[in-house]
């Protein structure tokens, strides 16, 4: 067991180069629903199909707080005959697409808390898809950074990276691991249906990594001191995605409507909102932490509406810009990357003692919540 503190002592993030504003994503789309309409105008007459519905800028922005979102590949998703990227496909000798923006996001991390692929054991890829079931993409970053140690993927869905930091943290106070190397590559893109009007705007691409370690191993000026985690997983079906390999074995469309995500927005947010806000409150009331005496909130960035409300109720009054940073507006939702962006971001002008809250929610339903408190040493 190690008795030193456990640390965040690094941070890293990957942007993709191409990006998509609304205007563009509804233009193609309305586009697609035009075709589709016309093509099927006889069908939809006889009330044999629904008719595809335009879209606006304007209610992506009021519904969810998106702006644009960046994507890994922009080629195919706005051509209303593919409405899907165009990602070449590479032979096993090659990277993989998820390896390589694990491994970007990763570098950066690694200089920012002063390690080298020596100094980690331990590699942790959690995201809400993995692009094959293996090898995991995981080992295939641990041997492109020349790291010893093990490393293995894990899919919690939207709450991936905050549970995968707690396993680093559990690992390390346990001995099993020095330092921990954790990755969030969300690939979104190719498991998002362009062509429904409720979700086709929801998503972006991006990675983000972490370094978890213990305190006196710590070598950079800041770091973020880890003083709880918790974790609750409870069973629902409105937040899903059914692709898998059965699918070759049931005979149904690999990519059907129901193998993309789907949600139902208006029951999860009135049954997760209230879930947080009740996770958040009595982790830091079991520290004897006050709501108010958190200095910044690290919150899971799917939906304006949603952070709005439960940062309303953790405060009792609206949160400014400083206290709960939204990044969603231009990254989107980015799955279990976005409270780990804002965290990166957003972490700079906090002073020493200071305490926040990283949190994320998604599907399962799960939650998972970390406190963590900034430690500037002295210049001395």
């Amino acid at each position: 067991m190690h008795s030193s503190p456990i640390v965040i002592s690094g941070s890293g993030l990957w942007t993709p180069a191409h990006s998509i504003s609304n205007e563009e994503l509804v233009t193609a789309y309305n586009g697609y629903a035009d075709l589709f309409n016309r093509d099927n105008a006889k069908a939809i007459a006889a009330e044999e199909l629904t008719a595809v519905p335009h879209s606006s800028a304007e209610f992506i922005e009021k519904a969810s707080g998106i702006k644009s979102r960046y994507v890994y590949i922009k080629d195919g998703i706005l051509d209303i005959q593919r409405m899907r990227p165009n990602i070449p496909e590479r032979s096993d000798d090659e990277i993989s697409d998820q390896a390589e923006i694990a491994i970007a996001a990763a570098k950066d991390a690694m200089r920012s808390a002063n390690k080298t692929g020596a100094d980690i054991d331990m590699v942790i890829v959690a995201c809400a898809y993995t692009q094959r079931a293996y090898p995991a993409i995981a080992i295939e970053v641990q041997h492109a950074l020349g790291i010893e140690g093990f490393g293995f993927d894990m899919l919690v869905a939207c709450s991936a990276a905050t549970f995968a930091l707690q396993r680093a943290y559990d690992a390390v106070a346990a001995g099993t691991a020095r330092c921990v190397l954790l990755i969030n590559p969300e690939l979104t893109s190719p498991q998002v249906n362009y062509k429904d009007r409720d979700s086709h705007f929801i998503f972006g691409d991006v990675a983000t990594a972490l370094i978890v370690e213990p305190a006196d191993s710590c070598s950079t000026e800041s770091h973020f001191e880890i003083l709880d985690t918790k974790s609750v997983t409870s069973f629902s079906n409105n937040i899903r995605s059914n692709f898998g390999y059965v699918s070759h074995a049931t005979d149904a469309d690999p990519f059907g409507p129901d193998k993309l995500f789907h949600q139902a927005g208006r029951k999860i947010f009135k049954e997760v909102c209230p879930m947080a806000v009740k996770h958040i409150s009595s982790q830091l009331e079991a520290l004897g932490i006050d709501n108010s005496r958190v200095s910044r909130w690290w919150l899971h960035q799917a939906n304006i509406n949603m952070n709005t409300l439960i940062s309303r109720k953790l405060l009792g009054r609206e949160a400014t810009a400083e206290e709960a940073p939204i990044i969603l507006d231009r990254y989107a939702n980015t799955a279990s990357a976005g409270s780990i962006i804002a965290f990166h971001l957003y972490q700079d002008d906090l002073a020493n003692g200071d305490i926040g809250v990283i949190c994320s929610f998604g599907a399962g339903y799960s939650i998972g919540s970390l406190i963590v408190k900034k430690v500037q040493r002295s210049a001395n």
